[in-house]
């Protein structure tokens, strides 16, 4: 049974999904591909005995929230606007606000942007990074013979006819593949986030797994596999068809600094470790995040990090917190 209280709130015109416990300070949990509000299941448990409101929405397109159709309607700044309206209505003044994987780029720059709205910072996976040299088309590599994954996803219809064909196997592939059970991750390793042939999808090389992991109870795949059976694949993929508008928009918060405090985890197995220079842009966040307390690999465990070491999250959150 789901402890979590479930409830919509309109915001910013749309009508979101909601998962919160607990009462005290607002924090905000933000989820990433493909995942929903239910992937915090953990931490609002725990949040929430430890004195905290923990809240997760469904973001724009995802779970039960409202899917808005036009594709440039996906933006990040469409998002942060989502989570100020959010704190909003919730009758808060402001939040930390907590993401992994797109959830955490949203948080980054959420922070950045509105230190007022947003007075901490925690992000699982993905490190805040400046603005890059050149658009993500070029940036990205591609060839006659494979593209990177949001090469993939950018291109409207292609991936949501291979995902929705069967969710429960893409979710049991992705969840898997980009897991730490897959090992110790090196080139041979398959990658749900690396290149995808031309001639086919990116779960031809994806392992499905005989079982699921421990972490990830048949319940909880479930919850998962019914959100998607439901909401489908498309508005999880408009965040990616925006990457080009977000470095766009990026232009105007050149040189800003992330100046709130902020907390940093990642998966000794992550897949975003597997990419070149990301140990780089990791050890050179303070830089760009002078408040930065702690920046910390956990061991064995992969990309969906609050879901795979739940107790280690929650533990960190909560003591990153109280030291505010």
């Amino acid at each position: 049974m789901t402890a979590y209280r479930q409830t919509f709130i309109e915001a910013n015109g749309l009508r979101l999904h909601v998962a919160e416990e607990g009462k005290g300070p607002l924090v905000l949990l933000c989820h990433g591909f493909p995942e929903t509000s239910h992937a915090w299941r953990h931490q609002l448990a725990a949040l929430a005995r430890a004195g905290f409101h923990a809240v997760a929405p469904d973001l724009r397109g995802y779970g039960s929230s409202e899917c808005p159709t036009e594709i440039e309607c996906y933006t990040v700044l469409d998002v942060v606007g989502d989570l100020v309206a959010l704190v909003d209505m919730l009758g808060a003044r402001d939040a930390v606000i907590v993401g992994n994987d797109w959830g955490a780029s949203i948080a980054w720059q959420a922070a950045q942007l509105r230190p007022d709205r947003f007075r901490a910072v925690a992000a699982l996976g993905v490190p805040m990074m400046g603005r890059a040299p050149m658009a993500p088309s070029r940036l990205f590599p591609q060839n006659e013979q494979a593209w990177f994954y949001t090469h993939y996803f950018s291109e409207p219809g292609l991936a949501e006819a291979e995902f929705e064909r069967d969710v429960a196997a893409t979710l049991r592939k992705i969840y898997f593949s980009a897991s730490g059970d897959v090992g110790v991750r090196d080139a041979t390793t398959p990658n749900p986030f690396g290149f995808v042939p031309r001639n086919g999808g990116l779960l031809d090389s994806l392992i499905d797994p005989p079982a699921l992991p421990a972490w990830l109870t048949p319940v909880d795949f479930e919850r998962f596999v019914k959100a998607f059976s439901e909401s489908g694949f498309r508005g999880g993929l408009n965040y990616y068809r925006n990457l080009g508008r977000n470095w766009e928009l990026q232009a105007a918060m050149e040189g800003r600094l992330v100046e709130v405090p902020a907390l940093y985890l990642v998966g000794e197995r992550d897949t975003g470790l597997a990419m070149p220079g990301m140990r780089e842009i990791i050890d050179s966040m303070p830089r760009i995040v002078p408040r930065l307390s702690a920046s910390r690999v956990v061991p064995e465990v992969g990309h969906w990090l609050q879901q795979e070491a739940p107790e280690v999250v929650s533990e960190a959150l909560i003591r990153f917190l109280r030291d505010l």
